[in-house]
């Protein structure tokens, strides 16, 4: 289903990516789920150090909302709410991949430091 863009018309692709991927921890949230699949609020949260409760919460309502996240509530009491990648999310994956290898190699060359191990450099 098509929804309102957020940014407003896009004018090519690559502003078209841009929207759903835009976002400081979308990324981040994007690896997490990647490298270690189905994952629960708090174990992305503590995945990501930095990150706060809300934009967390903002992102993957976001990221849902546009078919990249896949939120599953299980009816149990407490309830346990567990996110996972979509099919659309693993192809937005594998199109980031050589931007984080660019990324990755403009670190290398500018000698930028890695924030943490955990961070992906491509």
């Amino acid at each position: 289903m098509a929804r309102a863009p957020r940014h407003g018309p896009y004018t090519c692709g690559i502003d078209a990516a841009l929207d759903v991927v835009s976002g400081k921890w979308k990324g981040f949230i994007l690896w997490e789920l990647e490298v270690h699949g189905v994952r629960r609020f708090a174990e992305l949260r503590r995945g990501m150090p930095g990150v706060s409760e809300k934009m967390l919460t903002q992102h993957l309502r976001e990221m849902e909302e546009d078919g990249l996240v896949h939120r599953e509530v299980h009816a149990e009491v407490p309830p346990r709410v567990e996110y996972s990648l979509t099919e659309h999310g693993r192809t937005l994956n594998q199109a980031l991949g050589p931007l984080g290898a660019w990324g990755g190699e403009r670190m290398r060359r500018e000698g930028l430091e890695v924030a943490t191990a955990e961070i992906p450099q491509g």
